[in-house]
């Protein structure tokens, strides 16, 4: 197996776009990252995407894609794994490369939701999660975190508002993310009055639903300076999965599959928690903040809300998580989060984070999420020796 290096990045502003389709977002962040790569071509168009066919009527996204990105003939597929399907198609990309199969890859994540009503949009958002066991029974998928957050806090004798600092400290990074939905910072009290949506969860508690596309381009890291000088490396991606209802799980209050996928990463990457020095996790809801820095090994179980009340998530902390706003304040388009994960990650390790960089981070974690749970993916990256 081959080093894989990722040589180039690009992304739209996460928002509401009426005026682009959904191809055109994907080829807007393509031709970004391909210009990054100094690239005209690629073996290869991986397409991440959940909502396609529900949204836009459009599936066949990778042929359509890479036809309008100026690819037409390259291999090019859509990959499909619910919320993380945008880390799903890095990873299809990163085994492509390592394998030898192909030398140039490049990686699109791209969702548009806004187009579509809210309840058809918390219907599709639903097909997350078990079709027979909880959409059918009327469980959306806020619902379905409630239930995980209710229980979480009966457990852990922990209340709503110890929830807080999660949002409070995505916005507050949103606010020099250039490219975020919500550059407006909140406070405390703002987010104890807002209105709740499924309690315990409230409005601010969820990453909003939003248009947006990011990709990286990849290449084997031997020839990574050929193209760019700024060059990161993708030291481990790694992969699990538990049952997608949540009632099937050993302890739903213990996110198997993330602690899983971090664990193959680590033992490939040959590092551990403490030496993360970024953590782009999956912030969907503020109770996925907590047991994602559980399951990664960052906090004791029933204890990873106090980082947030401690402020070790902060820009300035030992464990700096959402850096550019996370899915909370960045926005949510839901297959291409886990690219936008990638890029952030990218962005700090270049140094090129802006007024939200991390002081001399040389490590760095993204960690996309699938429905409550079921699957997880996790990509640990570095800066070249």
């Amino acid at each position: 197996m081959r080093d894989v290096s990722i040589i180039g990045i690009g992304q739209t502003k996460v928002g509401e776009h009426w005026e682009k389709s959904l191809r055109e977002l994907a080829v807007e962040s393509l031709q970004v990252a391909m210009a990054d790569a100094g690239i005209e071509e690629a073996d290869a168009l991986y397409v991440g995407n959940m909502l396609g066919g529900e949204f836009a009527k459009q599936e066949h996204l990778g042929t359509l894609i890479a036809d309008f990105a100026g690819l037409r003939g390259a291999e090019a597929f859509r990959v499909e794994a619910a919320c993380c399907s945008g880390a799903a198609a890095l990873r299809q990309g990163y085994l492509a490369v390592a394998s030898g199969l192909h030398d140039i890859v490049v990686v699109t994540g791209v969702e548009k939701m806004t187009d579509a009503l809210g309840c058809i949009t918390a219907a599709g958002l639903a097909l997350a999660a078990d079709g027979d066991y909880e959409a059918s029974q009327g469980l959306s998928l806020v619902a379905v975190h409630a239930l995980l957050m209710r229980r979480y806090m009966y457990e852990y004798g922990a209340a709503n508002a110890d929830f807080a600092m999660f949002a409070v400290n995505a916005h507050r990074n949103a606010v020099g993310n250039p490219h975020a939905m919500f550059r407006q910072p909140i406070s405390r009290d703002a987010f104890e009055k807002a209105r709740m949506v499924a309690d315990p969860i409230n409005l601010l508690d969820s990453a909003p639903v939003a248009d947006g596309a990011a990709t990286v381009v990849l290449c084997p890291a031997g020839r990574a300076r050929e193209f760019n000088e700024q060059s990161i490396r993708v030291t481990a991606s790694a992969v699990a999965t538990d049952s997608v209802a949540l009632h099937d799980r050993r302890d739903p209050l213990f996110l198997e599959s993330a602690y899983l996928s971090a664990q193959r990463a680590y033992r490939q990457a040959g590092v551990g928690p403490a030496d993360i020095d970024v953590f782009e996790l999956h912030d969907a809801f503020t109770i996925m903040s907590a047991l994602s820095l559980e399951a990664c090994g960052f906090a004791r179980r029933g204890e990873g809300f106090k980082l947030a009340q401690n402020g070790d998530i902060s820009l300035e902390g030992p464990i700096p998580i959402c850096t550019m706003g996370g899915l909370k304040a960045r926005g949510n388009p839901v297959g291409a989060t886990g690219v936008y994960q990638v890029v952030e990650v990218v962005e700090q390790l270049r140094g090129q984070a802006g007024p939200n960089q991390v002081k001399g981070p040389r490590l760095g974690m993204a960690q996309n999420i699938g429905g409550s749970g079921a699957t997880a993916i996790t990509h640990i990256l570095a800066v070249p020796n």
